[in-house]
């Protein structure tokens, strides 16, 4: 079972949709990060080693805003 983000991925899904069920990852930017993690992107959720999905966390943290961050975000944008 792979958790990224605070989010547990499903399992049956190939990585490329798994992914986008990270608030602020969609279709692009998940290929992205599976064309810079070298993962096959039809690879299903369930069959990720775990060096695959630290490889994909590191990519995430250090390259994108996510989940709480970019929600927190947007609020202080529509607010100003």
């Amino acid at each position: 079972m792979a958790r990224i983000a605070g989010i547990t991925l499903p399992p049956e899904k190939r990585v490329e949709v798994g992914l986008t069920y990270i608030y602020g990852i969609g279709r692009s930017k998940s290929n992205l990060i599976l064309q810079e993690a070298k993962i096959d992107r039809n690879k299903k959720v369930k069959a990720l080693s775990e060096d695959e999905v630290n490889k994909i966390r590191q990519i995430i943290e250090k390259r994108e805003k996510i989940e709480g961050d970019l929600r927190k975000e947007i609020s202080t944008n529509i607010k100003r």
